[in-house]
């Protein structure tokens, strides 16, 4: 059993490794903008994809905490694609052979845009992505570069 959890854990690390880890944009085309508590430092894509799967804890010095929409928000979809680079199924399936073999625990979903944003306005060191059109006052958006 032992034996099976670790070729599922590389396999989980090699699909991370070989994807895509950089969006073009925060928004617009890319469909989510990053938005973060105000007072959390720069956030590039790769830190975004370390914080994602677990791999940072931290911006610039400071403790962050992420968070995701729920599975089958179109924003969640196109956010862990590009920044990430796993699907859905890819991205449960990495956290549950991370919590398994106890190396943490996904980041807290929201069900709505709303929920999601008003837990970033409300909590310092959070991190989140929304669709563009729910961005409202009282959160940083971060702009990606590649």
């Amino acid at each position: 059993m032992n034996a099976l959890l670790r070729c599922l854990a590389l396999l989980c690390w090699a699909a991370l490794a070989a994807a895509p880890a950089a969006a073009q944009t925060a928004g617009g085309d890319a469909g989510f903008v990053v938005v973060t508590h105000p007072g959390v430092g720069k956030v590039d894509a790769a830190t975004l994809q370390r914080l994602y799967t677990g791999r940072a804890i931290e911006v610039a010095g400071q403790p962050v905490t992420v968070v995701n929409l729920a599975p089958g928000v179109p924003a969640r979809d196109r956010f862990l694609a590009q920044v990430v680079g796993l699907d859905n199924d890819r991205y449960v399936a990495y956290w549950t052979v991370r919590r398994h073999v106890g190396k943490g625990i996904p980041p807290r979903e929201f069900r709505t845009p709303a929920e999601l944003l008003e837990h970033v306005r409300a909590t310092p060191g959070s991190i989140g992505y929304l669709p563009p059109a729910d961005v409202k006052p009282g959160v940083a958006v971060v702009p990606l570069k590649p």
